[in-house]
């Protein structure tokens, strides 16, 4: 269960990195290479930051469900009450005021 809530957090921290390189008129990394074509070229640059953002998330919800349907469904234990169910029973027990006489 640990191993994948660190799977979780190393890819969230990744599709946050990768977010923040990108920029949002579509420049980001890619404005950086402009001049350079031998990182492949901005159009190149672009597409690889979106191909991987796609990853991430699919990863991302992908470890998520996982994590959800190993851990089960979660049981409330009848032993000790929670405060929710201390409050239900005082206003179930509690009598109905008594009503004021008229004068």
């Amino acid at each position: 269960m640990s191993f994948i809530t660190v799977l979780i957090i190393i890819v969230g921290l990744l599709l946050g990195l990768v977010v923040l390189v990108q920029n949002p008129k579509g420049g980001g990394l890619a404005s950086g290479f402009s001049g350079a074509n031998q990182f492949g070229g901005v159009q190149r640059t672009n597409e690889f930051l979106d191909k991987s953002t796609w990853t991430l998330v699919i990863a991302l919800f992908a470890l998520c469900i996982l994590s959800s349907s190993m851990t089960g469904p979660s049981t409330i234990s009848e032993e000790a009450p929670t405060e929710f169910q201390e409050l239900v029973e005082d206003e179930q027990g509690a009598s109905a005021p008594a009503p004021v006489p008229a004068q």
